[in-house]
């Protein structure tokens, strides 16, 4: 049974699926599937073609807009919308500390897991494909790991794409975890020197958080214990628009005054564990790694072993001389599930995924070598998130893609910038750019 309902602009509509848990044995378990369309009002009754769009992530369930926001209203200019919750997340078969337990112990949710790469989200879109369209292939938009899975998608299904928009998400199609990480620690070192650029004032709060949080044992209201390890991954959000804005200012009320002396302040406490936590994501952290898994060799907590490598991040060594506090990006680190709530309980299937050896690949290089469909991609120029170099580098090995290379945005620009970025990579697909 579907439901249509009305916000400002819009008719949206919920719409459920069921799906395999493994395609390979499609007579199996099943799990099922959410997706809400999206159409403008005054074309509700029109036949238009079918845009898909991929969330980021992974382990976000798709956007929860109200009326017809930044890219969707672009969209819906000329598409019908299907806002998909990918497989774990939002309303299609959540994965969870609540309801992995459902699964049995560690060893049967790892295993669980391994269904919730991009190649298994991939087959659901071509399962919903075939009750949407009827068939006929569909305009897909992919933001950060939504690229990653269109990736997957030229190289594994191909027939069901009429054209594919990328935003932020050229995948490597070859590198290990560790190769990733290794890039990724000097773009998030720029990203903290720019923000102490701007707000210089932040060096000093930074570096007096993080001596109290090596002095104290922090625990915030919902349970998380504040490191100064979990401090510093704070940094994720300097790779969004207005993350350096948010991040100064949390910090500029970090400490209050009370009769024991200066302490964390509620207000402090409260907003960090919202950044924190990963309750309302908490596939992000399980299967972050395994994103990159394509092969024999373990992912074995690869930004672990790589932040060592870049002893500039140790933050009782910055603060033992004069050198600024680093901030740490998109990373996900065995301590997580040591003081996340959220996680504590999913610690050794977690552990189980980092030392798994029997990864599948992806991508298809000889595929998307051959590949005929329109592919247009938006590169950031020094995104935080997904390395330039190896964006640039997959782009030259999919025929026929056509990049837009820019720095007006940050990661999050489909987003922050309006229409404007669907608008003209719609154009370039179109060739009226």
């Amino acid at each position: 049974m579907t439901l249509s309902y009305r916000q400002p602009g819009v008719v949206l509509t919920d719409r459920r699926f069921t799906v395999p848990l493994d395609h390979d044995h499609p007579g199996g378990e099943t799990i099922e599937l959410y997706a809400r369309e999206v159409v403008a009002s005054d074309k509700a009754h029109q036949d238009l073609p079918w845009l898909l769009y991929l969330q980021g992530g992974p382990g976000f369930g798709a956007d929860r807009s109200v009326g017809r926001p930044g890219w969707l209203g672009r969209a819906l200019k000329e598409f019908r919308v299907l806002l998909l919750d990918q497989r774990g997340t939002g309303h299609s078969t959540p994965a969870n500390r609540q309801t992995l337990p459902l699964r049995g112990g560690a060893a049967e949710q790892a295993h669980y897991l391994t269904h919730f790469r991009a190649d298994s989200i991939v087959r659901d879109c071509e399962a919903v494909r075939a009750q949407v369209t009827g068939g006929a292939p569909w305009t897909v938009l992919g933001q950060s790991f939504g690229g990653f899975c269109l990736t997957t998608y030229l190289s594994l299904a191909p027939e069901g794409l009429a054209t594919v928009v990328i935003t932020g998400g050229l995948p490597s199609l070859d590198a290990h975890a560790d190769d990733v990480y290794r890039a990724a620690f000097p773009r998030i070192e720029r990203k903290v020197t720019a923000h102490y650029a701007r707000y210089p004032q932040d060096a000093e709060r930074a570096r007096r958080i993080a001596d109290h949080l090596l002095t104290h044992d922090v625990v915030l209201p919902n349970g998380y214990r504040l490191t100064v390890e979990a401090f510093q991954s704070l940094g994720i959000v300097l790779g969004t628009g207005d993350g350096t804005h948010r991040l100064h200012y949390l910090l500029e009320n970090a400490f209050v005054r009370t009769p024991q002396g200066f302490t964390l302040s509620d207000a402090f406490q409260e907003q960090a564990q919202g950044m924190l936590s990963y309750a309302r994501h908490p596939l992000y952290a399980l299967i972050h790694e395994a994103i990159y898994g394509q092969d024999a060799r373990p992912t074995a907590w690869s930004a672990e072993r790589v932040r060592a490598e870049f002893p500039q991040f140790d933050a009782a060594k910055a603060l033992a001389g004069d050198e600024p506090l680093l901030f740490t990006g998109e990373s996900i680190h065995p301590w997580m599930f040591d003081c996340d709530p959220a996680l504590r309980p999913l610690r050794e299937t977690a552990d189980l995924l980092a030392a798994r050896t029997d990864w599948t690949p992806l991508y298809d290089p000889a595929r998307l070598a051959a590949n005929d469909v329109p592919v247009v991609a938006a590169v950031y120029h020094d995104d935080m998130y997904v390395d330039t170099a190896h964006s640039l580098r997959t782009a030259r090995t999919i025929r026929g893609l056509r990049t837009w290379v820019t720095d007006e945005f940050e990661h999050d620009g489909v987003r922050t910038g309006g229409g404007r970025v669907l608008d003209r990579l719609l154009a370039l697909a179109r060739n009226e750019a």
